[in-house]
């Protein structure tokens, strides 16, 4: 049996951790950020966050890890 591909799509939006974990950028960051409040943009800004348990099984087959 062949070994699964990476999808590419998903490599380049989620990276892994040193510890395993898979890290994501918060959605909404790219643009249009002038008609949003500074306490806003500043919360958002800390992008990085985890990956949802939910989602960790699926996303780690699309990586083919």
């Amino acid at each position: 049996m062949s070994k699964m591909k990476t999808h590419k799509a998903t490599a380049k939006r989620v990276t892994t951790t040193g510890t395993g974990k898979l890290k994501r950028r918060k959605v909404g960051l790219a643009h249009l950020q002038t008609k949003r409040a500074s306490t806003t943009q500043m919360r958002n800004n800390d992008a990085a966050m985890s990956v949802a348990k939910s989602n960790d099984k699926s996303i780690r087959r699309l990586l083919a890890i």
